[in-house]
C-alpha cells in the first residue's frame, strides 16, 4: 500500500500565461504557493483473491475488470498510461472540497502519479511526476487548463515557474521569516459556498485573442512587482493591492470570470479593511484569497462571518510519500 500527501496551491498573480496558446508565442510566468490543506490518494496492488480487478473510491464507488469502464477519467487514463494490468485499489480524501479553485483535480493527478511510480519502485524526480500529470489532464484528457496547478502542489513551498515551448522552469523565491508570518497570519481564505467545473469556465479562455494577451501581458508583469515587493521593498502589505489589480485586470477576460454574488463579497471584505484580493483558480466560484491587516482583522473576518473562513500555513514540502509498504 502507498498513501501519498499533496498540497493545494494558491496562486497569487501570472494565472493565465500557463495555457499553451499563450506560452508556445511567448514565455508565461506564475508566482504561487501551497498551504498544509492537503488530497491524500492511497494506492493498493491486491493480492488475494478479488471479485473485481479495479476498485476506484472518490464520490463515489467503482468496481470494473475494465480500465475502460473506469468513470474518474484521471484514474482511467493514469493507469493507461503506466500499463497497470493487476487488481489495483484506489481511495482518495481531501481537506477542502473539490471545484473550488485550489487546483484540486492536479493536485489528484500529481499525488496519484506519486502513488503509481512508488508502486512500480521507481524513483523519479518531482518535475517528471508534474510532467506526466499535466500530460494526462492536458493532452490526454484534453482539459482547458493551464500546467501551473501540477508543478506548484508538487513541488511545494513559494516559486516562480516560467513556461517556455517545451519546459517548465522552477524557481524556489527565497523569503525571508517576516514573510512567511504575513502569508500564515495575514493572508485567509473565504469559501463562497459556490462549486463550478472549472473546464466550462476556462473554455472561454483557451483561445486567446488579441484584447485578451494584453491583459494575460500585464498580469504577468505582476509576478516580477510582487517578486520586488518579497526580495526588495519588503512592505508585504502591497501583495493586497496588487492581487487587487490583477483581479480586476482578470475579470475583463470573460463574463463567467464573477458574478454578483461574488462582487458583493469582495465588495464588503474590501469596504470592512481587506487590503485586497482575489477569486482562485478559473473564476465562477471557490475561494476568495483576501491580506487583511493584523488591526482589521477580526472586522474583516465578522463581515463574512456566515462563509467559512479558511485560515492555513504555508506547507513547505510539496507531493509526499506519507506510507510505503511495498511488500507484495
Amino acid at each position: 500500500m502507498i498513501i501519498t500527501r499533496t498540497p493545494f496551491r494558491i496562486s497569487l498573480a501570472g494565472g493565465g500565461t500557463d495555457f499553451k496558446n499563450f506560452f508556445s508565442k511567448e514565455d508565461g510566468k506564475v508566482i504561487s504557493f501551497t498551504i498544509d490543506k492537503y488530497i491524500y490518494v492511497m494506492v493498493k496492488r491486491q493480492i488475494g483473491i478479488v471479485d473485481y480487478k479495479y476498485k476506484i473510491s472518490w464520490s463515489q464507488i467503482e468496481y470494473c475488470n475494465k480500465i475502460d469502464d473506469i468513470k474518474h477519467p484521471i484514474v482511467r487514463e493514469t493507469l493507461k498510461y503506466f500499463k497497470i494490468d493487476y487488481p489495483i485499489e484506489i481511495s482518495t480524501y481531501a481537506d477542502v472540497p473539490s471545484q473550488t479553485g485550489l487546483g484540486s483535480s492536479s493536485a489528484f493527478a500529481v499525488g496519484l502519479v506519486n502513488a503509481i511510480y512508488s508502486l512500480q519502485n521507481k524513483q523519479v524526480t518531482k518535475y517528471q511526476i508534474a510532467k506526466v500529470a499535466s500530460e494526462i489532464e492536458i493532452d490526454i484528457l484534453k482539459r482547458p487548463m493551464g500546467k501551473q496547478d501540477h508543478y506548484a502542489c508538487c513541488y511545494g513551498n513559494v516559486n516562480t515557474l516560467t513556461f517556455k515551448k517545451h519546459e517548465v522552469e522552477i524557481s524556489p523565491v527565497f523569503y525571508s521569516k517576516n514573510f512567511l508570518e504575513c502569508i500564515n497570519n495575514n493572508f485567509f481564505l473565504i469559501y463562497t459556498k459556490i462549486r463550478r467545473d472549472s473546464s466550462k469556465v476556462l473554455k472561454k479562455q483557451v483561445d486567446v485573442n488579441p484584447m485578451q494577451t494584453q491583459i494575460l501581458l500585464k498580469m504577468k508583469d505582476q509576478v516580477n512587482e510582487i517578486l520586488d515587493v518579497i526580495n526588495k521593498d519588503k512592505n508585504f502589505f502591497k501583495i493586497g493591492s496588487i492581487l487587487d489589480q490583477g483581479w480586476k485586470l482578470k475579470k475583463k477576460i470573460s463574463s463567467k470570470i464573477t458574478s454578483s454574488k461574488i462582487e458583493n463579497y469582495y465588495k464588503k471584505l474590501k469596504t470592512n479593511g481587506a487590503i485586497g484580493g482575489k477569486l482562485l483558480g478559473a473564476g465562477g466560484g471557490g475561494f476568495l484569497l483576501i491580506q487583511v491587516n493584523k488591526n482589521k482583522k477580526k472586522k474583516v473576518l465578522h463581515s463574512v462571518k456566515n462563509l467559512h473562513i479558511l485560515d492555513f500555513k504555508l506547507d513547505t514540502s510539496g507531493t509526499r510519500v506519507t506510507y510505503y509498504d511495498n511488500s507484495f
